[in-house]
C-alpha cells in the first residue's frame, strides 16, 4: 500500500512536528507513506500564487497516481467510509493514493481538475499545518480499520 501527501508549505510549530512523527511512525507499519512538501507561494497576487503552487504540486503527481484533493466543497464521508475506500482501491489497484492540501490561498483549477476525487473534512477552514495532522491521523484510523486493531472506536 502506497500512500503520499504532497502539501505545500513547511511545518513550522515543533508540536505538529511532534504529531507527524507519531503518525508517520504509526502508519509505516501498515503501509508505505511518503510527505513531499512544496514551496508555499506568498506574493500579493493570489491568483499568482495558486498557479505556482499548482505547478509545484502537479511536477510531484505521476501519471498513474490517483488523486485526492482535500477541499471544503469536496465529498464528506465518516472514517468508516474512508477505511472502506481505501481498500477497495488497493484490492483494484496497485496505484499510490496521493492526497493533496493546497496552501493558505486554496488550490489552482488545474490541481483540481486533476483530482480523481475532491474530499472535504468538514466545512470548517482549517490551517494546511493542522490539517496535515488531521489527514494523517483519518489515514491511521482507516489502516486500523482495514488491518482489525483496536484504535478505532
Amino acid at each position: 500500500m502506497k500512500i503520499k501527501l504532497i502539501v505545500v508549505g513547511k511545518i513550522k510549530e515543533q508540536f505538529y512536528k511532534d504529531a507527524i512523527k507519531e503518525y508517520e511512525k504509526r502508519i509505516i507499519t501498515m503501509a508505505n507513506i511518503n510527505i513531499v512538501e512544496v514551496k508555499e507561494v506568498n506574493t500579493d497576487d493570489i491568483i499568482k500564487n495558486k498557479k505556482e503552487e499548482a505547478n509545484n504540486i502537479l511536477e510531484k503527481v505521476d501519471n498513474n497516481d490517483y488523486v485526492i484533493t482535500l477541499e471544503i466543497l469536496g465529498k464528506m464521508i465518516d472514517s468508516v467510509e474512508l477505511a472502506k475506500f481505501i481498500a477497495n482501491h488497493y484490492t483494484f489497484s496497485s496505484s499510490t493514493l496521493t492526497f493533496i492540501i493546497g496552501g493558505s490561498d486554496g488550490l489552482d483549477e488545474s490541481v483540481i481538475k486533476r483530482s480523481n476525487m475532491h474530499l472535504s473534512f468538514s466545512k470548517f477552514t482549517f490551517p494546511h499545518q493542522l490539517m496535515r495532522v488531521i489527514l494523517l491521523e483519518q489515514l491511521y484510523r482507516s489502516l486500523t480499520i482495514i488491518n482489525n486493531k483496536t484504535y478505532h472506536k
